[in-house]
């Protein structure tokens, strides 16, 4: 697929945590929350999908890239985020097009095929 025919619908950012960094992991949330037009996913306090360690999902549209990111950039509170597009292929979304803040983590592909 050419890069002109890849459409981009939405954004997903997954804030991991563990037991230590719960909490902080819900200051995070409860920024995005206050801050922006986003949809906030349910905790996994346990891996779940292609995701290893515990984590909330947050959903954004597009328009909010610009404004979500930066943030993020600034106020993870050292947590791991990855931001990944919403174009269809979860597989391609999650490997080739995904943006890494903090430590890269070895996600579960398989668990996406």
């Amino acid at each position: 697929m050419s890069a002109a025919a890849i459409n981009i619908t939405g954004y997903h950012a997954h804030i991991y945590y563990d037991p230590a960094t719960r909490e902080i992991a819900a200051r995070v949330r409860e920024g995005l929350g206050a801050h922006f037009e986003v949809r906030l996913g349910r905790w996994h306090d346990k891996p779940v999908g292609p995701h290893p360690i515990s984590m909330y999902q947050v959903a954004f549209a597009v328009d909010e890239f610009p404004r979500v990111v930066p943030w993020l950039m600034l106020h993870r509170e050292r947590l791991d985020v990855l931001v990944h597009p919403e174009t269809g292929d979860d597989v391609i979304d999650h490997t080739d097009h995904a943006l890494w803040l903090g430590e890269k983590l070895e996600l579960n592909i398989d668990a996406l095929r």
